[in-house]
């Protein structure tokens, strides 16, 4: 019997530990995850496969830290983004809780610098974004750098060893509820786990289980946009003069054929682009490291769509078009814009014959106008040419998209203010896979907030 389970170890069930400890040092609690712990966590694709083998459980996605642990740990400092965490408590409060869970992240660790901090320089670039009708959100950002993000995680995983009970390499398989109130889990070994309140964060990774238990019990969902698009990646020197000012610039745009948000998003200055394997589906996403640098920089597009009535299934929607691009080739797409344009598939002696040299080898040439349905490609393509504007050399001919990707946070559960779920006491739900946040440090202030609500009934 535990006072509380949380169920997922990425940055929002780890923060939820910490304060818990914090708050309540003579609680049991016990922290769940289907992966390893960090110090195991493995993936044959960045260790010389050429190509993913395709783990039952990704070693970029599962374990201690969850998908955050091998991203290059940007840690966003403005309740402007990464998050729904406002819609639930005050701008005020968000901004504390962000600050709160920041200075944790530098007590374990974190490099001190920031970058996008100088007003005039944001005011001065969001003037040259205006001008090619983009918005840039202010959003100063502690880079850590993907070997610095293991170390940080790594030391909080030490810390709660010795204060909490972790299980690694189980997963949840079934929540227990009774009564309309939720009284533990069953695991996928067959064991039970008993606790008074049990903290739902299973991340992206997660969220289609989410999804699918929480329809079990009719716990309440809403649609999210679905978020789908590309990798970009492009000479680092193209993006330099923004990046060395402000390290990530959030840009977004409405496209003019459409209307359609599109935003760039986890942009790696010097980065690499990297392949995660959802449950057998490829996607790609990009890493940057503190003290390694390639001579790109990529960053994603995501186009939002906003479904209605009678659509509800958001993640299987991500889910087929990123299938289908593995049905066209093998895996990841890689694609240049040109040849995009020209309405033509990439091949291996077109990529050769470019300025860019990939950096995610085992991406295959094709033809991305056979997956993106017309209406996201369109909007990526005005997005891109926006971009140009403000970063002469996005829209070049050699700059390389790459499909699919595609954010599995689609599920938002019906939650009070307290992050409680509505229908079922003394049930939890946060994160990226809740649908509450989508980025590193507002799902670590969403586990600060819910530990502080459970800790407060006592």
């Amino acid at each position: 019997m535990y006072n509380v389970a949380i169920i997922g170890a990425g940055p929002a069930g780890i923060f939820a530990a910490l304060e818990i400890v914090n708050l309540k040092p003579e609680w049991k609690v016990v922290l769940i995850d289907k992966g390893p712990r960090i110090e195991k966590r493995t993936c044959p694709l960045r260790e010389g496969s050429p190509k993913c083998t395709n783990c039952k459980r990704c070693g970029l996605l599962c374990g201690w830290g969850g998908a955050g642990a091998f991203s290059d740990g940007k840690l966003t400092l403005t309740p402007d983004v990464g998050g729904h965490l406002v819609d639930y408590v005050s701008r005020k409060h968000a901004e504390d809780l962000i600050g709160y869970a920041d200075e944790l992240y530098l007590k374990y660790g974190a490099t001190d610098e920031v970058f996008g901090t100088d007003i005039k320089v944001y005011e001065e670039l969001a003037h040259q974004a205006m001008l090619a009708e983009l918005k840039l959100v202010y959003s100063p950002v502690r880079h850590l750098g993907t070997e610095r993000s293991l170390d940080v995680l790594k030391n909080m995983q030490d810390f709660l060893d010795e204060r909490i009970t972790i299980l690694n390499n189980v997963s949840a398989q079934t929540l227990i509820v009774e009564n309309e109130q939720v009284k533990g889990i069953k695991l996928d070994n067959g064991d039970i786990i008993s606790a008074q309140y049990t903290i739902i964060a299973p991340g992206r990774e997660g969220a289609d289980w989410l999804t699918h238990e929480f329809a079990q019990h009719k716990i309440g969902m809403v649609n999210n946009a679905v978020d789908v698009g590309v990798r970009v990646e492009l000479p680092a020197p193209v993006f330099e003069p923004i990046t060395s000012k402000l390290y990530e610039s959030k840009l977004i745009y409405h496209s003019p054929t459409f209307g359609d948000e599109v935003r760039t998003f986890c942009m790696n200055p010097n980065g690499e682009v990297v392949q995660e394997n959802y449950s057998g589906i490829a996607t790609v996403n990009g890493h940057s490291y503190a003290n390694y640098k390639t001579p790109n920089t990529n960053f994603a597009l995501l186009v939002s769509e906003k479904f209605t009535e009678p659509f509800k299934e958001p993640i299987q929607y991500g889910q087929h078009i990123a299938r289908l691009a593995n049905m066209v080739g093998g895996g990841i797409l890689v694609q240049r814009f040109g040849d995009l344009l020209d309405g033509r598939r990439s091949t291996p002696e077109r990529i050769k014959n470019s300025i860019i040299t990939p950096t995610l080898s085992c991406a295959t040439p094709g033809d991305l106008s056979l997956v993106i349905p017309y209406r996201q490609m369109i909007s990526i393509i005005e997005m891109l040419q926006a971009l140009d504007k403000i970063a002469p050399g996005t829209a070049s001919r050699y700059t390389l998209l790459y499909g699919i990707e595609v954010k599995f946070y689609s599920a938002r559960v019906k939650l009070t203010n307290e992050l409680e779920t509505e229908g079922v006491r003394n049930l939890f739900a946060i994160g990226d896979g809740a649908g509450v946040t989508r980025g590193l440090l507002q799902a670590s202030a969403s586990g600060v907030y819910v530990a502080r609500n459970i800790c407060a009934r006592g």
